[in-house]
């Protein structure tokens, strides 16, 4: 008895030895060498242009957080971009798949519930894109029309919460991806895109023709948009959150905000024309992780 109670102490001490490894992510990446980095496809803060390669604004902001890693680690840290989507990204971020993901990411009090975020970066408003010959113009205008947005995102939510849009019916159908349901949009099986402003910016940017779009009717939210990693990992979170509050004071962030949101962008070399928000400014100016929440409070 005495014996096997002595193994059941060891099996207990190398379970609990391998949970605190797998909610170490320092240690972890430390240990491997490399870091798995969650990216987008068709986001405006982070996509593909093939071939495995990912750009955007967040994107390489998260190389820059993992080369400030590589220096707390004391060894350069292998970069493994990780696709991730609207449905799968917090399951990945929970299980281990993904370290840290720098996407398009809202930050609010349910997410919180499952991982932690790092300092917000990009403050989002959602608005409405429409083809440019809808007579689309309002909330109103929305009643009886089809909507579309994309799976494992709030916008529908936000927009039958709003206000404005109490008592207009529409139809909601879902795009598997941003770029799937700009399509749906762009075939017109869709009359209306409700999404983050710079994803339907971006997407419009990267269209076949960007004017035969636009961008229309009122802010619908304000959301705080960070990276994304496990919850309850203090000392990676700190690390993220120092090379973010870094590279706001430097300004190098502010650069990199400039390239990627108001200059010629790949693949079309379109600027997407979107200027630093005062949230966002605000965001930086006192660094925070508040969910959209707190946003809204007056």
């Amino acid at each position: 008895m005495k014996k096997q109670l002595t193994l059941i102490a060891i099996a207990a001490l190398a379970t609990s030895g391998a949970f605190a490894q797998a909610n170490d992510t320092l240690a972890k990446i430390k240990s491997s060498g490399s870091i798995s980095l969650g990216v987008r496809d068709s986001s405006a803060l982070s996509y593909t242009l093939g071939n495995g390669k990912y750009v955007g604004f967040h994107t390489e902001m998260g190389e820059r957080i993992i080369d400030d890693l590589s220096k707390d680690v004391g060894k350069k840290l292998n970069i493994v971009y990780t696709p991730v989507t609207s449905q799968n990204r917090i399951p990945l971020v929970q299980n281990g798949t993904v370290d840290l993901e720098c996407g398009s990411t809202t930050n609010n009090a349910t997410r919180q519930k499952d991982v932690d975020f790092a300092h917000t970066t990009y403050v989002e408003v959602v608005r409405t894109a429409v083809r440019a010959d809808s007579p689309i113009k309002d909330l109103k205008d929305l009643n009886g029309k089809t909507v579309v947005t994309t799976t494992g995102t709030t916008s529908v939510q936000t927009l039958r919460k709003n206000e404005r849009a109490q008592g207009i019916d529409f139809k909601e159908v879902m795009g598997k991806d941003h770029a799937d349901s700009f399509l749906l949009l762009e075939s017109g099986r869709a009359d209306a895109f409700v999404m983050d402003g710079s994803i339907l910016a971006a997407n419009i940017a990267k269209s076949k023709n960007p004017a035969g779009f636009k961008i229309v009717g009122p802010e619908l939210s304000v959301e705080p948009i960070a990276c994304m990693l496990r919850k309850g990992d203090d000392a990676f979170k700190k690390a993220v959150n120092a090379s973010i509050d870094r590279q706001i004071k430097d300004g190098s962030l502010a650069k990199l905000y400039d390239k990627w949101f108001m200059q010629p962008i790949p693949p079309t070399n379109t600027a997407l024309n979107l200027p630093m928000s005062d949230a966002t400014k605000a965001a930086w100016a006192n660094p925070n992780d508040k969910p959209m929440e707190d946003y809204a409070k007056k």
